[in-house]
């Protein structure tokens, strides 16, 4: 599979299309230009939805493979880490790189339910837990090496 992953690409910039591509392609999982084309809810010509993709791929967002002639493109990066990378992008642009005035912004403006916090909370103590363990794990190899 080939692909430039230039994961450094901020996601803010990505056109329209370009989203609605994306979107189609980490539902899917793998595509050709083909089924991008008719998965999309406006007629576009081959050509259009190629340079697309191509343009994803340039910018990190996709790979593709080759069989019997066809591209095959696929994620390069999860939608969850491109969202990652908006997000950040989001709190250093408007929240002057403050995670906290960010999520206390969204339970203000009741954009977090109480179900969701309550995750976020059991996540954070899970990796504050995982943390605390691995310390322990580094002090305590330390200690035996000594």
């Amino acid at each position: 599979m080939t692909g430039n992953t230039e994961s450094a690409h901020d996601p803010a910039e990505l056109g329209e299309l370009e989203r609605r591509i994306l979107l189609i392609v980490w539902r899917l999982g793998a595509v050709t230009a083909e089924q991008v084309r008719d998965d999309l809810d406006r007629p576009l010509k081959d050509s259009t939805v190629r340079t697309v993709l191509r343009r994803l791929e340039e910018k990190g967002y996709l790979a593709h493979s080759v069989e019997n002639r066809t591209f095959i493109y696929r994620p390069a990066e999860s939608r969850q880490r491109v969202a990652v990378r908006a997000v950040k992008r989001i709190v250093d642009w408007f929240c002057e790189g403050s995670v906290e005035a960010l999520l206390v912004g969204m339970v203000d403006s009741q954009v977090l339910d109480r179900n969701e916090l309550q995750r976020l909370a059991e996540r954070i103590a899970a990796a504050q837990q995982g943390s605390a363990t691995r310390e322990d794990h580094t002090r305590n190899s330390k200690e035996a090496k000594a």
